[in-house]
């Protein structure tokens, strides 16, 4: 294993693919071109007809109907008509990066305290290129809220966290970023952020806002991104270089903050708060690195051998490179990477080659390769916010198709007493269960709320469940099984009912509950990918 580190070290920045040329000989196009899928489908919020990525990729309708099937085969994709829609699973991407980096693991608790104590946003950012991504959230629920997800890239120029990162910029990198200013005045190529106003600010201010910002160790953003939106930065100093390793940020509006404000009353605090994110980044023990994922794919053979030249098995094995990196393997060797996918080193060597292109690794001092902040948008930002009943929606409505029965999703209410139906998927009989989503009823009464009720110790039990006869509902028979978090929790529950003159009890336990379970770990599936860096509402 090479050097392990406690954040990131910094490497330089990858050139980004819309300047970098054409693609080195031994680059692999398939990649190249379901990486451009991918990015597509992020910037659209996580969903595109087939005939708009064709539109917008300028690929062949046949080979982005050879890409979604063969993402829809990882399991990063699923197709609903004409449309490609991502999936929880497409995270696991974006987790590599983050988990690699250890920020957010080692940090996210110091800002989630810091915003309940401030009752402001507070994030957490890296640089990318000229600009920067958000790593972490801990956002408050108001009617003006931010939409700022982890994942999203924003101008430097435009940002707090932007002016404390141009602080370490060489000549090089103002030089790229003039460049960029000039190419793209509009920040076109930031669709997060609206257009600047007509009088933008000159580049000679932001060159200002920097060597102030070096001077102070902070930086304020005074409705830089939009009017009313105010922010105030300190810079988070990796212990063993002093280098920026990542900027906390606070956010607010002007109705609450002005940007003086922010300075007196919310900055000293920010700074007691990084000071304690410091102190823990130089006591952080260095991860020891678990075993390495073995063979991730060897089952790519299997697939090109069923589905033939639907699959494009060099994308989906280009894909798996990613996924290999984690926390304890920050920076893998070429060897490394292919003894954790099981690829050949020939295989490997294109795909990183392919990455190194397109900006999503870089190579490192020791001889090894790093993911880098771009990993995050493929995918992550739009489904960052996603919640429970998005995500077992889709699993809902295929089991609802295989056992011909309505389906629902319902926790808990605080207190305790009722149970709430989140999702719901209904079957097409005449005479069928019609319970709407939001509705509560008494948890004693039903299947699903005598399963949270029975504790997280009794219902984590493999295989447990709960079925109820005609209650609270004559004609009504229901069974139920348990959702688990990532810590092993049971946190929601999962039904089928049915009417009791078409199947009996012992019916519904030999035939609808191996498909419940099923279901269920699915949906867990997607929650744990999901959950790992982000929160994710039950409601």
């Amino acid at each position: 294993m090479s050097a392990k580190t406690t954040a990131s070290a910094p490497v330089p920045a990858p050139v980004p693919p819309t300047e970098a040329g054409q693609a080195p000989a031994e680059a692999v196009s398939p990649l190249i071109r379901g990486v451009a899928v991918l990015r597509q489908l992020t910037e659209a919020g996580g969903t595109m007809s087939l005939s708009a990525l064709e539109r917008t990729t300028g690929l062949a309708r046949s080979t982005v109907d050879r890409i979604t099937a063969t993402l829809t085969r990882m399991g990063y994709v699923r197709l609903d008509g004409r449309d490609a829609i991502l999936t929880p699973h497409v995270m696991e991407l974006g987790n590599a990066y983050l988990a690699a980096l250890r920020l957010p693991a080692l940090l996210s608790t110091h800002a989630d305290r810091l915003a309940d104590e401030l009752d402001e946003s507070v994030s957490l950012a890296v640089a990318d290129r000229d600009g920067i991504r958000f790593i972490h959230q801990a956002t408050r629920r108001r009617a003006m809220s931010l939409s700022f997800r982890i994942g999203d890239l924003l101008p430097a120029e435009r940002t707090a966290p932007g002016q404390l990162f141009a602080t370490e910029w060489t000549d090089e990198e103002w030089q790229a970023w003039r460049a960029r200013r000039t190419r793209d005045p509009h920040n076109r190529d930031f669709p997060t952020v609206p257009p600047p106003p007509q009088n933008a600010w000159s580049d000679e201010d932001f060159a200002r806002r920097t060597a102030r910002a070096a001077a102070e160790n902070c930086a304020l953003d005074d409705q830089l991104i939009e009017p009313g939106l105010v922010a105030v930065s300190v810079p988070v100093r990796d212990p063993r270089t002093a280098r920026i390793a990542c900027v906390a940020n606070v956010v607010s509006h002007t109705s609450r903050h002005t940007s003086a404000d922010l300075r007196e009353t919310l900055l000293p605090r920010l700074r007691l708060a990084v000071a304690a994110m410091e102190e823990d980044l130089r006591r952080a023990p260095q991860p020891e690195p678990g075993p390495p994922p073995a063979g991730l794919a060897t089952w790519t053979g299997a697939s090109k051998q069923e589905l033939g030249r639907e699959f494009i098995e060099s994308l989906a094995r280009g894909l798996t490179v990613l996924a290999a990196f984690d926390e304890g393997r920050a920076e893998l060797t070429l060897t490394e990477v292919a003894k954790a996918t099981g690829l050949a080193r020939a295989t490997a060597r294109r795909a990183l080659i392919t990455y190194e292109h397109l900006g999503l690794v870089t190579p490192t001092p020791h001889r090894a390769f790093a993911l880098t902040p771009q990993v995050l948008s493929l995918g992550f930002p739009p489904l960052s916010r996603t919640s429970l009943p998005r995500i077992a929606t889709p699993h809902l409505t295929t089991l609802t198709d295989t056992i011909q029965e309505t389906t629902s999703l319902a926790v808990l209410t605080e207190r305790r007493d009722e149970i709430q139906y989140t999702a719901r998927a209904a079957a097409t009989h005449v005479m069928s269960v019609d319970i709407a989503v939001g509705t509560r009823l008494p948890a004693s009464s039903t299947a699903l709320g005598r399963l949270l009720l029975t504790g997280p110790t009794a219902a984590a039990a493999a295989g447990s469940y709960a079925l109820v006869d005609e209650e609270p509902e004559q004609g009504v028979r229901a069974i139920a099984v348990p959702i688990h978090d990532r810590n092993g929790q049971v946190i929601a529950a999962l039904n089928a009912a049915t009417h009791v003159a078409r199947r009996t009890a012992e019916e519904c336990v030999h035939d609808i509950l191996p498909a419940l379970l099923s279901t269920a770990s699915h949906i867990e599936t997607d929650l744990h990918t999901a959950a790992r860096f982000t929160q994710v509402p039950l409601t």
